[in-house]
């Protein structure tokens, strides 16, 4: 459900939420000192310490996952276009008629993971073009196996591990764009900033809103939190795999001017 929500969004209701839950924390403060002078926040020093640590230690370990969920997305880019590099130089192990058809299928099979990419958020555009790069890579599969069983080891002995890495890329980075941060991690780290942002209000030995440091604390939790989002969603936002996956554009390239 959060996952759907674009990280924009969800910032902008976080700052607000933080903002109206301090106000809130501070306005049941002066309430209470209003009713019972004598009153106050007392003993909530150790349960502001421990929330905003526990808000801290959430942070740090989402950002972490989030991170990491990057790097094996930008690594999965990295691996799939080596593979089928490799897969490319070992077709010249072929006669020139079998190299051509060869190469012909990679570069259809590279067109589809480009729209793959392209495809972003698309679930029916991810789920046809998916369907396209399975019949293409079958087809590949098809002749090479066909081949080796004619009897020409040299060529398919070495294309086939190729062909396997291929299809194994494009099964792990379809995992790993189903998988992100939990929404309940999330959920439970958005209601740790509202909580812990009303028992600092309510802690507050003032009466009055410092609005400097409402600003600067609410702002640097909402940004951490906005780059989380950002980095669990590499196919929108700041934070894109557009690097990574320029190898693969590259090897589109060569394979268009190779092969008319």
């Amino acid at each position: 459900m959060l996952y759907s929500i674009p990280a924009t969004v969800l910032a902008i209701m976080l700052f607000l939420g933080i903002n109206l839950a301090y106000l809130a924390g501070l306005w049941s403060r002066n309430l209470r000192m209003k009713r019972d002078p004598a009153s106050g926040p007392a003993g909530l020093g150790p349960l502001e310490g421990a929330l905003l640590g526990l808000l801290s230690l959430l942070l740090a370990f989402t950002f972490n996952q989030s991170a990491m969920d990057f790097a094996t997305h930008r690594n999965l880019l990295v691996t799939e276009s080596n593979a089928i590099e490799t897969a490319i130089w070992r077709a010249d192990l072929y006669p020139d008629s079998l190299r051509a058809i060869f190469l012909k299928d990679f570069r259809e099979y590279i067109t589809t993971r480009l729209e793959y990419f392209d495809a972003g958020t698309d679930e029916e555009r991810i789920r046809v073009v998916r369907h396209k790069a399975e019949v293409i890579s079958g087809r590949i599969w098809g002749r090479a196996t066909a081949i080796a069983r004619s009897g020409e080891p040299l060529g398919s002995g070495h294309m086939l591990p190729a062909i396997n890495a291929i299809i194994d890329a494009e099964a792990r980075r379809e995992e790993a764009r189903r998988g992100h941060v939990p929404d309940p991690i999330l959920g439970l780290l958005f209601v740790l900033c509202l909580v812990g942002s009303f028992v600092v209000g309510y802690a507050n030995a003032s009466r009055r809103v410092d609005w400097i440091v409402l600003a600067s604390y609410s702002l640097m939790t909402v940004l951490t939190v906005y780059i989380i989002l950002d980095l669990d969603r590499p196919r929108r936002g700041l934070i894109e795999t557009t690097a990574a996956h320029q190898n693969l554009i590259s090897i589109h390239d060569e394979l268009k001017e190779a092969t008319p």
